[in-house]
């Protein structure tokens, strides 16, 4: 049972973005749009897949994005950054290692199923050394020192399931105008698959 300090600076992680890295910049998104429709039809992943919005107009914006019922996948650049971010909405129960795990996993395998589409002209390759880690959500987590301190263990151990076997760095996004968000970077390179096995194991 955790104490009653514990319980008044726990903080609950919810809507937790990832974002996974393109190798390079020139990318066709068009490609991407009847691939996202094909997954609509066949419904592939566990949660309700609704609907295609093309903001590839929207400097620096979510590009393109997949709609669905509990989360949004889309491939972005909302950083500056070409990348497939996916966006947890409706809330998770488990601890906060586990919602970072299924946001990663639902990310990861993704990102292995738009690597293996031939529909993309094989033209999409994901950097797995590198990755965000992003709380949508103002109100449960402020990004500020006090906040970063208590979410850091639960960020560091979920590092260390994912990249232990080859070591990291973490850095925290300190500008209080921006999420509470987290880059993670593998000291080695490593595929999407070694990463989805890492979350096994």
């Amino acid at each position: 049972m955790r104490s009653i300090l514990e319980e008044e600076t726990a903080i609950d992680l919810q809507h937790i973005n990832i974002k996974l890295y393109l190798k390079g910049s020139d990318v066709d998104l068009a490609s991407v749009i009847p691939i996202f429709h094909s997954w609509i039809q066949d419904q592939v992943f566990d949660e309700l897949l609704i609907d295609v919005a093309d903001y590839r107009h929207v400097h620096h914006g979510p590009g393109l994005m997949l709609i669905c019922h509990e989360a949004d996948y889309s491939l972005d650049q909302t950083d500056g950054r070409l990348g497939l971010r996916y966006n947890r909405k409706a809330p998770l129960c488990g601890t906060n290692l586990d919602r970072l795990i299924q946001a990663t996993r639902s990310a990861l395998v993704a990102a292995q199923r738009l690597e293996a589409d031939t529909r993309a002209n094989q033209s999409l390759s994901f950097n797995g050394q590198e990755l965000q880690v992003t709380v949508n959500d103002r109100l449960l987590s402020f990004n500020d020192k006090a906040t970063r301190d208590l979410v850091e263990p639960d960020i560091k151990s979920f590092a260390a399931k994912l990249f232990g076997h080859s070591g990291y760095t973490l850095s925290f996004d300190s500008d209080p105008r921006h999420l509470l968000s987290a880059a993670i970077h593998a000291v080695e390179p490593i595929s999407v698959e070694d990463l989805l096995r890492s979350l096994v194991d």
